[in-house]
């Protein structure tokens, strides 16, 4: 653009130019400012949101019961039985008060100290951002025994307040339906929303919590639904999140109270694994992110134990120093705090950042975790020796890690020498496969775009790194080709299992197996080892799953692929014209290496037409636990996992 034609369009950018955008419309234009995305994650967010309100009631002392329904038109009733939104006039607004709360971003008791002293969800824009995006929502109150009721569409309210009865109970119950023109997917999935109600019950206990799906009906006629309740709180959670670990203490060691007004909540187990698993929580918000609580916990917990094994002298032979990481290798630990005015910082606002929080976490953690190791002397023993060796084997680490580092630099000579690379410099340009076996990985290469795509095969099945140490890890030599492949390093001063994704050379990571059970097994495997020692990875949006065709069918000159069951029933019906298999060829795609560079490229590969699934995180405690039972010594809850999960399973084993 010529200096003569900006001059000429910054004259025409004028007062008219500006849009202002009235009430709730802000968040229909843009609602991923307001619930993250339009996709699974925005759209479950829309129940939390709700529910939130619900649990806000309850931390109030004012609600213990708080049921979801999910409608067979995917709609959502969320019913509590708390005080009820008041719907008595709102001077200001000239409106009820239930109106406001419903239509106005940030309006509600949660502004007010005196109604609520702290409060999860989005702050007050919760139910009205649920409202702007729903086709359809209507709100029932119960209260001052009476029942007032209100509908909206997109929005805007139908009607004014309304009372059409009468009641003796108190509560709020919220129905609506997510509106399908803003929403790329509508259907909710039973699994994520009892996961996170599962996991409310237990950082709220004595609070029940339903959900009833009334979509579909299992093998034995009987809709989905399941019931939480926890009366001991995190100590329940630790039990659910450790059930398939083998524990080295009988029971979690509990820790409660409050300092400076802050309720604190702290609940840890050691257990045999290599892995530390602490999850962090501010007003039921998962701080995935960390922040100023665990800052504060992680230093309690390193003081603590040291000046404990330094006292008893069980340091006394050791002749390396202990660090940090020590003391949390094999630990599960929960951390729940309560703060009135949270601030929250980080890439997805979920790291606290409260300076005040770290200091009244340390102080109630180093006191109640003292008086633990001097009332239970044979666990803190148990405990001591498991961070000793952990010391010891990061040692072991640290020398096969600095080895993966030296050949990580080198540049283009320090590359595996399997990895087939792209010619792109540009990493946000750039994509590798990691790809099962030398068979598959030749085809890959030989169909692949080689400007932006890149090929690493995979020698059988990597390690299992939920029940390795270490230094087997870093050690392995498959593991090694995807670290220096990828240009990622870890471990700094401060973190020896920090990632530092500075020299990342591929913005897209992509796992393509084989579409059979070995394959599965072997993207698990994959799976557990960036969930463990790669979470960034996934957290940034850079772990993709391919999905290969699973059948392809032919009749003539006709053929189409099919990636799943009902995609195989339809095409064989509309080939053959009565549902049968004569004079069809069907094909079972067991393995890439069936198919040619060709096929393998257009079904796979092309990203014009390529599916590729992207790996995410939903529930980070969930994410734990189920990557323990799927790769740790526990066969039977695997096999009733595999069983019900797996929609097509041919179990042999």
């Amino acid at each position: 653009m010529t200096d003569i034609e900006k001059e000429a369009a910054s004259q025409n950018y004028t007062a008219e130019n500006i849009t202002v955008l009235e009430g709730l419309e802000a968040v229909r234009k843009r609602p991923a400012m307001y619930i993250g995305d339009v996709n699974i994650r925005g759209l479950h967010h829309l129940v939390y949101e709700v529910v939130d309100n619900s649990i806000d009631e309850a931390l109030a002392g004012y609600c213990n019961k708080i049921d979801v329904l999910i409608h067979p038109d995917n709609s959502i009733t969320v019913t509590d039985n708390g005080r009820g939104i008041p719907t008595d006039f709102h001077e200001k607004e000239q409106k009820s008060a239930l109106e406001v709360v419903m239509t106005v971003l940030h309006a509600g008791g949660k502004f007010d100290k005196d109604s609520y002293k702290v409060s999860g969800g989005l702050h007050g824009v919760g139910v009205s951002v649920v409202n702007a995006l729903s086709s359809k929502l209507k709100v029932t109150i119960l209260r001052n025994g009476k029942i007032f009721e209100q509908e909206y569409a997109y929005g805007k309210p139908l009607y004014d307040v309304k009372v059409v009865g009468e009641t003796e109970r108190t509560g709020t119950i919220v129905s609506f339906l997510p509106d399908s023109s803003i929403f790329i997917t509508s259907r909710y999935d039973y699994a994520i929303l009892a996961s996170r109600l599962r996991e409310l019950a237990y950082l709220n206990k004595g609070i029940t919590l339903t959900i009833h799906d009334e979509r579909e009906k299992d093998d034995s006629g009987n809709h989905l639904e399941d019931v939480f309740f926890s009366s001991t709180g995190l100590t329940d959670f630790i039990n659910y999140l450790d059930a398939n670990r083998e524990k080295l203490i009988p029971e979690p060691i509990s820790m409660e109270g409050e300092r400076s007004g802050i309720p604190i909540e702290i609940a840890m187990q050691y257990n045999t694994s290599f892995a530390e698993n602490i999850h962090s929580y501010v007003n039921n918000i998962n701080t995935h992110e960390g922040g100023t609580h665990l800052s504060g916990f992680r230093r309690a917990l390193t003081r603590t134990l040291k000046s404990y094994a330094d006292k008893t002298g069980m340091l006394a032979k050791l002749k390396f120093d202990i660090n940090g990481d020590d003391f949390r290798e094999g630990l599960t630990c929960i951390i729940s705090v309560k703060v009135q005015e949270p601030q929250f910082e980080g890439q997805t606002k979920t790291k606290l950042g409260n300076n005040e929080v770290m200091g009244v976490v340390d102080q109630l953690a180093s006191e109640l975790l003292s008086y633990y190791l001097e009332e239970h002397p044979k666990e803190a023993r148990t405990i001591v020796n498991k961070v000793i060796l952990a010391a010891t084997a990061r040692h072991a680490a640290r020398k096969a890690r600095e080895l993966v580092q030296r050949k990580g630099v080198l540049g283009g000579a320090g590359l595996p020498g399997k990895l087939a690379d792209c010619s792109e410099s540009d990493p946000a340009q750039c994509e590798i496969y990691l790809v099962e076996g030398d068979s598959a990985g030749g085809t890959a290469k030989q169909g692949r775009d080689r400007k932006f795509q890149a090929i690493l095969p995979l020698r059988g099945k990597i390690l299992n790194v939920e029940k390795a140490m270490a230094y087997k890890i870093f050690d392995s030599e498959e593991i090694k080709n995807i670290f220096t492949a990828l240009g990622v390093t870890i471990g700094t001063e401060d973190d020896s299992k920090a990632l530092n994704l500075e020299k990342l050379r591929y913005h897209k990571i992509i796992i393509m197996t084989d579409a059979d059970v070995d394959g599965s097994h072997i993207a698990t495997l994959i799976l557990t080892f960036f969930f463990r020692y790669m979470k960034e990875l996934i957290e940034n949006g850079h772990v993709y799953i391919a999905t290969p065709p699973l059948y392809l069918i032919k009749k003539g000159n006709k053929q189409e692929y099919c990636w799943t069951e009902e995609e195989r029933i339809r095409i064989i019906s509309e080939f053959s014209g009565n549902g049968k298999e004569s004079g069809v060829h069907l094909q079972r795609y067991k393995g890439l290496g069936e198919m040619n560079a060709e096929q393998l490229w257009s079904t796979t590969m092309d990203p014009q037409f390529r599916t590729l699934r992207q790996v995410t995180i939903e529930n980070g405690t969930e994410a734990d636990r189920i990557f323990s039972m799927l790769m740790g010594d526990d066969v039977p809850p695997r096999r009733e996992f595999i069983e019900k999960n797996a929609k097509y399973a041919n179990i042999d084993a």
